[in-house]
């Protein structure tokens, strides 16, 4: 027993000892760039990246220059985003944890991702974000006044009631995971736990896309809550601290328990809004149907559970579009034809095929005698999750048995749904 102590102890050592001269190599390499970060702040960097100090100086430079590029140093005095932003990004600051740690609740579920990205540049919407972690430095530096003692940390309670398949929309996908990995890449070790809530059927879906663009260090924070999540919640936050929606005591001043002066709300973006398509061509197809003529994509599906996702939009006109199943000798409809106009908003949705087979997706002409139509489409299948992801989900759970058994409760996933209308 004590030649294991002795060697647990040494090995500890040793860690500590290449730690700091990691660290020593690191401040040497970007001394050339090191204003007021201490030690503490600095080797956050290389915990980044496993404490690899080319790799860290690489990334330190990196955020440094986008840093720079974003003037971020005064977006807390200078920069006011926009209207449309102010009104419906979802989610806010509501208070700190037990340990002085702010909290913040992100309402994923209420977030018009699509109608943001239309309405917004996206350099505001990475201002938006980058503004909120530089809030978050603030809150550190007045509650480590407060406290006297270092606070740091940053815990998100992820809200994904209202969460449907229109989440499944890939460049409003790319879009939210990109304004996430700003926190990794600039902001390293920032976020200290994440529980997420009101996890729908669809959650081990929308994971296994967001999976890959998420780091390890960020899985191990997550925590998913069954439906007494606000027993855990009040473990780490003081009752006084969390919105009484979720179990707690704050409310807005007239007794709002949502707290919206604090949380915005976010919702549905009205169209006026709007000032450009969201860019997504470079993912597309293109093609031509012919007037009086139609376009059909068949697709193979092998396993129940396959989700069909698709996006497209035409050039100057409307068109027809359905989906179908192949049954037989006949077609069976399983999302209804109706006519689009995917030349004002791009069209996109989904169909969750309970039934393998072929699928046939229809783009409809038939009805225009005089035109053309240029259409630019993407087409693909969601296989279903496999053991191997069902698995890592599960130990995100925070309750005894598996993520089915948590979800028994859960409303149903959204009905197989015909193309989203935001």
């Amino acid at each position: 027993m004590f030649k294991k102590k002795h060697s647990l102890k040494k090995q500890e050592s040793d860690a500590g000892l290449k730690e700091e001269e990691a660290l020593r190599q690191f401040k040497e390499k970007i001394s050339d760039l090191i204003t007021s970060q201490d030690d503490y702040s600095l080797k956050k960097w290389l915990q980044a990246r496993n404490y690899d100090v080319t790799k860290a100086e690489a990334m330190f430079r990196t955020s440094m220059a986008y840093r720079e590029k974003m003037k971020v140093d005064t977006l807390l005095t200078d920069y006011e985003p926009p209207e449309v932003l102010k009104k419906y990004m979802s989610g806010g600051n509501v208070g700190h944890d037990k340990e002085g740690s702010p909290v913040r609740v992100e309402l994923f579920g209420h977030l018009d991702m699509k109608g943001l990205m239309y309405s917004a540049r996206k350099s505001d919407l990475e201002k938006v974000k980058l503004k909120q972690c530089e809030q978050h430095l603030k809150d550190w530096e007045i509650m480590s006044k407060k406290l006297n003692r270092r606070v740091d940390g940053l815990v998100v309670i992820f809200d994904m009631e209202g969460v449907s398949s229109k989440m499944l929309w890939r460049p409003g996908l790319q879009m939210y995971l990109h304004l996430v990995s700003l926190l990794e890449d600039n902001y390293p070790e920032m976020l200290k736990r994440m529980f997420v809530i009101n996890a729908p059927r669809i959650f081990p879906l929308l994971y296994k896309l967001c999976r890959p663009l998420i780091s390890q260090d960020t899985k191990n924070k997550i925590h998913v809550l069954g439906s007494d999540y606000t027993s855990t919640l009040l473990k780490y936050i003081d009752a006084d601290e969390l919105p009484a929606y979720l179990g707690g005591n704050k409310t807005d001043p007239d007794g709002n328990p949502r707290c919206t002066t604090l949380i915005c709300q976010g919702g549905q973006v009205p169209e006026e809004y709007y000032l450009k398509e969201c860019e997504n061509s470079e993912q597309m197809e293109n093609a031509t149907v012919a007037r009086g003529d139609k376009l059909s994509i068949d697709l193979d599906v092998t396993k129940a559970g396959s989700v069909l996702r698709w996006e497209f939009k035409t050039d100057g006109y409307d068109i027809g579009f359905g989906v179908f199943r192949q049954e037989g000798p006949e077609k069976v409809t399983v999302v209804e034809p109706e006519r689009v106009n995917s030349h004002m908003v791009p069209e996109d949705g989904n169909y969750t095929c309970d039934v393998p087979g072929k699928y046939t997706l229809v783009f409809d002409n038939s009805f225009s005698w005089t035109r053309d139509k240029a259409i630019q489409y993407s087409v693909e299948i969601i296989q279903p999750i496999d053991q191997c992801l069902e698995n890592e989900i599960i130990n995100m759970v925070d309750s005894v048995g598996t993520w089915t058994g948590m979800n028994q409760g859960a409303g149903e996933c959204p009905e197989n749904v015909t193309p989203c209308r935001e």
